[in-house]
């Protein structure tokens, strides 16, 4: 019974390590992610004309 109650604390203590070990690559991948999408989007538009001209 010792063993059950002992490997639900571990289990309980190391919750706080164990999110944080999977949210950070998380974070990280999105933040990367979002920075390529914006470089290419200003890349496009400035290859591509939008077909507005100037008058």
């Amino acid at each position: 019974m010792f063993k059950v109650w002992l490997l639900l604390g571990s289990m309980l203590m190391l919750q706080g390590c164990i999110h944080k070990v999977v949210t950070v690559p998380v974070k990280v991948a999105y933040k990367t992610t979002k920075g390529v999408v914006k470089g290419t989007a200003m890349v496009v538009g400035a290859v591509i004309p939008d077909g507005d001209t100037e008058d």
